[in-house]
């Protein structure tokens, strides 16, 4: 699936416009590589998005095949700290830490 497009569809980003945008501005990155809005996202991967002094860091835990209700969300992204990448753990869900 297409970076932008999983933006939207995890809820990561509310509009795939606003991914594309970001993407083309360099703030999201897959696996520490800048990434473009065409980029492929698959299982594992890291994706770290920048705007302005806030960063998320989410680990892809499944890619979903269109917008699924919120509940399912814990289930594709794993919230991740800064900690976490670099002892390589991570949270099972998007629970507070």
């Amino acid at each position: 699936m297409r970076l932008d497009k999983f933006l939207q569809v995890s809820r990561l980003v509310r509009r795939r416009t606003l991914a594309h945008t970001l993407c083309e501005a360099g703030r999201v990155r897959i696996n520490g590589a800048a990434a473009k809005p065409s980029a492929p996202v698959k299982l594992g991967d890291v994706i770290t998005i920048s705007r302005g002094q806030r960063r998320l860091v989410a680990k892809v835990l499944a890619v979903p095949e269109r917008l699924s209700p919120s509940q399912q969300l814990v289930e594709v992204l794993g919230r991740m700290s800064v900690e976490d990448l670099k002892s390589g753990t991570r949270d099972s869900g998007l629970g507070t830490r």
